[in-house]
């Protein structure tokens, strides 16, 4: 029988005394899963200090990956587009994702495929997330996609079924998921595309107010 790898809890790598920025240049000697060890970096969440509204994603892509910095890829260019017209200014939000390594496997040209991280990679990377959230201390939170839903909401939630619902979670005291961008992107006609992001604008728009209140 092959032995199964054993890691250390993401705390084991958390700075003294954590903030954003220390927690930030932790997160690139985190072992706490195998993902590490494909990635170029972490990519830790970015944006306003004390941000009312948190948006979460499920973990970095091809391009965040290269650069460091959450959503500037594809998903990230359309989340820009849908907080615009939300009216929703992204410098006041704080967005990351519930995985901090990017997973992929095989290519396209240059560009490494997506793999959505198991179950096992996002429950080791939760520490990482819990002190994001406790150190932003949101009032509204924005699950982008199923596996970010998952990791705050626990493994049963299904989007389909709850999408747009307020949750109740410790976290904040409003919690909704909605469709991650890149879900929008892939998406196979244009009617589809437009009628899922106005869907995901209302939900971030819902949320913003919230947020401010």
């Amino acid at each position: 029988m092959l032995a199964v790898p054993s890691f250390p809890p993401a705390t084991a790598f958390f700075p003294p005394r954590p903030s954003l920025r220390a927690m930030r240049d932790a997160v690139q000697a985190c072992r706490a899963c195998d993902l590490y060890a494909h990635a170029t970096q972490g990519v830790f969440g970015e944006g306003a200090r004390r941000a009312s509204l948190v948006l979460i994603g499920e973990q970095p892509g091809d391009e965040e990956d290269k650069e460091g910095r959450p959503f500037v890829g594809p998903a990230g260019r359309l989340l820009d587009r849908a907080l615009e017209r939300a009216g929703i200014p992204r410098a006041e939000t704080y967005v990351t994702n519930a995985v901090k390594h990017f997973r992929w496997e095989g290519t396209r040209g240059k560009k490494r495929l997506h793999k959505p991280p198991s179950q096992t990679q996002i429950v080791a990377c939760r520490p990482w997330l819990d002190a994001e959230l406790d150190l932003v201390a949101p009032k509204a939170i924005v699950c982008l996609g199923a596996s970010a839903a998952k990791s705050l909401l626990g493994s049963k939630f299904k989007i389909t079924e709850s999408r747009g619902k307020p949750q109740p979670s410790p976290l904040a005291k409003w919690v909704i998921a909605t469709l991650h961008p890149s879900a929008i992107l892939r998406m196979p006609d244009a009617e589809s595309r437009d009628e899922a992001f106005a869907t995901l604008v209302a939900d971030l728009r819902s949320a913003w107010a919230q947020s401010t209140r």
